[in-house]
């Protein structure tokens, strides 16, 4: 069986007391936890391993790029491990020019730190981990299982045109065991996914901020939601596909789309919108997860000369709404729930939960309000964990 990577680390660093990365660069301290890697060609940070564009896998040191030749140095704009980077000029889900790191079996948590980037993916183990991370300097982190004593990873297309690239990554030990955590997964648009930082974006999707509403010894929150995104292509361009391949008996998958899906220009009939809804939640239940359905909230101006708030006939929310009742899975309607909100705080202050300018896309106030609605109604039916 092949050594494990710390002790391949902890001879080449400590026995032979060698500097990694450039010239001169702070000696990288290696831990049986931890694995710290700070990427491009510039200076190292203290306690991290530098790893060039150039840096070929060898089996000997334990880490490296499976093809170098697809690999570029590249400058960042940011500070310590983000001031450098690396581009991975070859990429997709499947694509073999990854980042190889061996590590023994168990649970990671693998924070990433991008490069300079307008909007990139992280991929590992063939599917994605993180969808569209905006932004220089973007960070964001996911857990994986490894069984196989290998993590391979790459930064990939968020968007046509965009350089993938990698600054940082710090991958630490959670558990012995292989298996994530109790997750929820979430599909949805661009209501619901993730703006970057994740701390701080005036924009926000719910999925993003469901984290404040979670115990997170409960659970794990995986946000795949995409802006744009529609029924079909969820089902179809990788999201679900990197679901299926860890969600687990004990999970919930929260699905919500149909805003894009009503848009003339993604030729989705209301009929194939649910048929490609109702296949994701066959395959995710068929994994022994608990599938539940959203319906996106309405427009920030859908409020009639009564002062009511009614959106009832957007989104293809019928279908929604009669899909749940036929596969028996749970159903969250937060477009009534939120339309009873906005009612009752009325129309001014539900546009000030909206992006300035406009009434579809919720701020980060508004995607709070939205989450906590979510949360509150899956515990009002009883759902485990809430």
């Amino acid at each position: 069986m092949r050594k494990s990577m710390i002790a391949k680390l902890m001879s080449l660093v400590l026995g032979a007391g060698v500097l990694l990365g450039s010239l001169g660069a702070p000696q990288a301290e290696a831990a049986d936890d931890r694995y710290r890697f700070d990427f491009g060609s510039g200076p190292v940070e203290q306690g991290y391993i530098g790893v060039s564009a150039s840096d070929k896998y060898t089996a000997k040191k334990g880490y490296g790029f499976n093809t170098p030749e697809n690999m570029r140095n590249l400058p960042a704009s940011g500070t310590g491990v983000a001031s450098d980077s690396v581009q991975f000029v070859t990429y997709g889900t499947k694509s073999t020019n990854t980042f190889n790191v061996d590590l023994p079996p168990g649970l990671y948590e693998v924070d990433v730190t991008l490069g300079n980037t307008s909007r990139s993916s992280v991929a590992a183990e063939g599917v994605y981990q993180i969808i569209n991370m905006t932004g220089n300097g973007a960070v964001d982190k996911f857990q994986i299982p490894v069984s196989d004593g290998q993590l391979n990873l790459l930064v990939t297309e968020g968007k046509a045109g965009a350089m993938f690239t990698l600054s940082a990554l710090d991958i630490k030990l959670i558990s012995n065991k292989p298996v994530t955590n109790r997750t929820i997964w979430i599909g949805g648009d661009s209501t619901v996914c993730n703006y970057y930082p994740l701390d701080s974006s005036v924009q926000a999707g719910w999925g993003q901020l469901l984290p404040q509403f979670i115990d997170p010894k409960a659970f794990q929150v995986r946000n795949m939601a995409s802006g744009g995104q529609i029924a079909r292509g969820f089902l179809n361009d990788g999201q679900m596909e990197a679901i299926l391949k860890y969600i687990k008996p004990g999970d919930y998958f929260i699905l919500q789309l149909g805003i894009n899906d009503t848009n003339p220009k993604n030729t989705t009939t209301e009929a194939q919108f649910k048929e490609y809804m109702r296949e994701m939640i066959r395959l995710a239940k068929a994994k022994g997860a608990t599938v539940i359905l959203s319906t996106p909230q309405g427009r920030a101006s859908d409020f009639n000369t009564s002062g009511v708030h009614f959106s009832e006939n957007r989104w293809y929310r019928h279908s929604t709404v009669a899909l749940a009742q036929e596969e028996g899975v749970p159903l969250v309607d937060l477009n009534v729930l939120s339309s009873a909100y906005f009612t009752s705080i009325g129309p001014e202050a539900t546009l000030a939960l909206y992006m300035t300018g406009d009434t579809l896309h919720p701020n980060r106030n508004g995607a709070r309000e939205l989450a906590r609605i979510v949360v509150e109604e899956l515990r009002r039916q009883g759902m485990d964990g809430f």
